[in-house]
Order: structure tokens, then sequence, then C-alpha cells
């Protein structure tokens, strides 16, 4: 079974909105056929861009199903954004999805108030981590950045097992995100990919960035106590309730703490204020603190791949808005353009 929807240049087409006159990204990005690893390897491109279209980790975490709509929308906005002097979409490749359409299908009829149901998703779970993890790693064999756009937030332990097995050492994470994601190995869902990622010795150094107090259980900050050496956060009462330091302090702190390594930049849209997300959030970052984020660590950190989890557009009360479509797309372009100008000042 191939692990891979590819999206060919037909498939890529049907999204673009033609404008007399103008260039979009989508017209200038580079696609490939079947053989998605042959493209891969022939391509000149620097950033890959792949979707996972699944919310069974999520789901396996108790929390609310949605992350499976995030890839297409961010994709539309992306690609009808302009391809203009300040971002060269050539260096763009569109991969197309994790194919997990199985999986997903295999999960619909389970509850998550039936126990073993709630074990069978976390088994589903693991099955994804594999596809994730194989496809992460031959990207980054190429030495390419991977984009990874929806899913859950179990998805950064494939991510992270990907990367660290394509680099063969273990790497660090930074991640802006309400939850530590830390909670026990006690089968795979969004709510432990970071833990299970240290368990297996493929994650050295993980930072979290604006972590809300009141919303991760004693179990996981202790554990960021014990490991003070490997796991630091900052919390977002510190930043902006008692003002202990600003936002941009903070975010270098976090990048501080994880630089002199090959990093993993997570971003969970929870963390951000009214954005459609498994868990939805009123009191958080502004979408423009969430892009400083984004633009300072890819401009301040060899970064080795890129993932935005957790956004769930289809959760919108709005049902034709794609703000949410919109804000990836951004946040997309503000890391390709981060490291854009830091390899060319570096050359």
């Amino acid at each position: 079974m191939e692990i891979v929807k590819v999206y060919t240049a037909a498939e890529v087409k049907k999204f673009i909105r033609q404008r007399q006159g103008e260039e979009k990204i989508g017209e200038a990005v580079q696609t490939g056929e079947l053989d998605w690893r042959r493209s891969l390897n022939e391509s000149s491109s620097r950033f890959v861009l792949v979707g996972i279209p699944e919310d069974i980790g999520v789901r396996a975490n108790y929390g609310r199903a949605g992350a499976a709509t995030a890839f297409k929308p961010a994709l539309d906005s992306f690609l009808n954004q302009q391809n203009n002097f300040f971002l060269n979409a050539n260096t763009v490749f569109v991969l197309g999805e994790v194919f997990v359409d199985d999986v997903m299908t295999d999960s619909e009829n389970l509850s998550v108030k039936n126990e073993d149901d709630m074990s069978a998703l976390r088994e589903l779970v693991a099955k994804i981590d594999e596809r994730v993890s194989e496809v992460i790693k031959t990207i980054i064999s190429l030495n390419k950045i991977p984009i990874i756009i929806g899913g859950g937030h179990n998805n950064a332990y494939g991510n992270i097992k990907g990367a660290s097995e394509a680099l063969q050492k273990k790497i660090n994470v930074v991640n802006c995100d309400p939850h530590l994601d830390f909670r026990p190995t006690e089968g795979r869902h969004s709510g432990n990919g970071f833990s299970y990622a240290f368990e297996k010795k493929y994650l050295d150094k993980y930072a979290v960035l604006a972590m809300h107090e009141q919303y991760n259980n004693n179990i996981s900050v202790q554990a960021f106590k014990t490991h003070a050496d490997q796991l630091f956060y900052t919390t977002y009462e510190a930043i902006f309730v008692k003002k202990q330091f600003d936002f941009i302090s903070a975010t270098k702190q976090c990048i501080g703490f994880v630089s002199g390594n090959s990093v993993g930049l997570e971003i969970d849209l929870d963390a951000i204020t009214n954005v459609p997300s498994s868990a939805k959030t009123s009191s958080g970052l502004s979408p423009t603190q969430a892009r400083q984020f984004v633009h300072l660590s890819a401009t301040h950190l060899e970064i080795n791949y890129f993932h935005i989890a957790e956004g769930a557009p289809v959760l919108s009360h709005i049902k034709a808005d794609n703000k949410t479509g919109k804000l990836i797309a951004y946040l997309i372009s503000d890391f390709i353009k981060a490291i854009h100008e830091k390899e060319n000042q570096n050359f």
C-alpha cells in the first residue's frame, strides 16, 4: 500500500483562481508524479508541502474531531497568494497527503465512551505514526524541509521520529501550544506525542511557548521539573497576565533553550484566540504573535521541519469562512520567507 496520496500538477491546478497579468503561487510550485520518491529526488525544491487529513489522535485524547479538514483550505489559500518578489514559489513542492483514508474509515464507528473502542483508536494512531515518520524521513533525507499541515498534534511524534531517523540523531523541538502534550505513554493520542518521542529517545530538548497553567496535568508539569535540563516551558499567564516578561523575550527564551541542534518547529492552532480547533481558546495569542513566533524560530534555528497542527475549519460557526486556511497560509509564507532570508544572508 502506498502511503502518500500524490497531488499531481492537474490536481494542484484545480485549486488555482487565475487572474490575467498575475501569477499565483500555485502556478509556479513544483509537483510530482505517482512515484513521489523519485519526483522528490529529482526536484530542486527546498520545501515540501504535505497534509495529514486525520483527527483520530484528537478523538483518542477525548477531543473534538475536525483537524482532518485543515489541509485543503490551507493549501487553497497558500496556492492563491501572489508569486512575487517576496517569495519564490519555485522552491516549493506540493506533495499531497499522507494516506489515511483507510484508518479514518476504520475509526468512524468507534466511540471514546467504550474502552475497547478507545484502545482501537489509539492503535490506529500508531499506524498513522509509521506512515508519517516514513514520509518525513524520506523528505528530510533528500535535504528538503517538510511543511506539514493538519491532523492532531499526535503527528508530532511521527515528525520527530522521521526527522531523528533521517538525521541519525536526537533532535530538539520548539512548540507554541497551550498544552505540553506530555501526558503518560498510555497508548498513542494527540496529548502524548512529545512524551513518546522523549521516551523513545528521538527527542532531546523540548521547549513550549505560552503553555496555559490550568490546562496541563500535574504529571506533565512534574516531568518538566524533573528533566529541567531537557524540558522547558514559559506560561501564558507569566507573559500576558503577570507581565513577568514580554512575548518576544519569552519566545527568545524558548529559542535559546533548543538552539545548537537540529530543531522541529511546531505550532498548535489552539494557541491562537478563537481559531476553530480541537480545543479552541478564548484567551490566547493573536495571529500576529503566532506569525512572529514562526518568523523568529525560522530565522534563529536550524529548522528541519515545520508542523501546523489541530486547525479545524469545519468547526467554524461560519461555514463558508476560510479564515483558518488563510491564517495557515500566512504561517507557511512567513516560514518560507524567513528561511530564504536567512540562507541568502549566509550565502
